[in-house]
């Protein structure tokens, strides 16, 4: 496995995390704190977002037409998500435990919090929803794909690609049989950093 590539990998994912902890320091500047997954406001802030919401008929009227004609083309992806979210929950409590790949933690990507927001109408609301479960629902199969990658094929690609995942810094590199056939059981098990 190569060492630099593993720390520039882990300088990433530091970078990362202090990128989500500087955007989650909005709790002190717009007063809410959370307490078992709610979102809590200070009653003063609550009614002015109130204050704030459009009604949704004054939404409607003020929104592009092609926005509310390709309206149901977005929806529609909704339908193939859910099936895909029910396959690989599925595939993963049943494959996991038999190959030793610890589970992906659903509730981790996740995240349906803005509907808590006062000055959001119930169609921004149930917008924020739709946005929330499927970008979480990509991020939760991302981290699926890149656990069975890593156990069936941790080879590294020999063209460029856009995005590697976080168990990318595991996997042998492209072209080194060697490495492969006297590594890859290891690399298989190679899990601990998730326990």
């Amino acid at each position: 496995m190569n060492d630099k590539l593993t720390k520039i990998l882990d300088e990433i994912r530091k970078l990362e995390h202090q990128l989500i902890l500087e955007l989650q320091k909005g709790e002190e500047e717009f007063f809410y704190s959370v307490k078992h997954k709610r979102v809590k406001f200070e009653r003063e802030v609550k009614a002015r977002h109130r204050q704030m919401a459009k009604r949704i008929r004054h939404y409607l009227k003020e929104a592009e037409i092609l926005n509310i004609l390709t309206a149901p083309v977005v929806w529609s992806c909704l339908f193939p998500a859910v099936f895909m979210d029910m396959v690989l929950s599925f595939y993963q409590a049943v494959c996991f435990p038999i190959y030793g790949i610890p589970k992906v933690n659903r509730k981790d990507y996740i995240v349906i919090d803005r509907h808590f927001l006062s000055y959001l109408n119930g169609l921004e609301k149930m917008n924020c929803v739709y946005c929330g479960y499927f970008n979480g629902l990509i991020g939760y199969v991302q981290e699926i794909a890149a656990r069975t990658e890593q156990y069936w094929c941790p080879i590294k690609h020999a063209r460029k690609t856009r995005f590697v995942h976080d168990r990318y810094s595991k996997f042998l590199d492209y072209g080194d049989g060697v490495s492969y056939r006297k590594n890859i059981e290891s690399v298989r098990r190679a899990f601990d950093d998730l326990k």
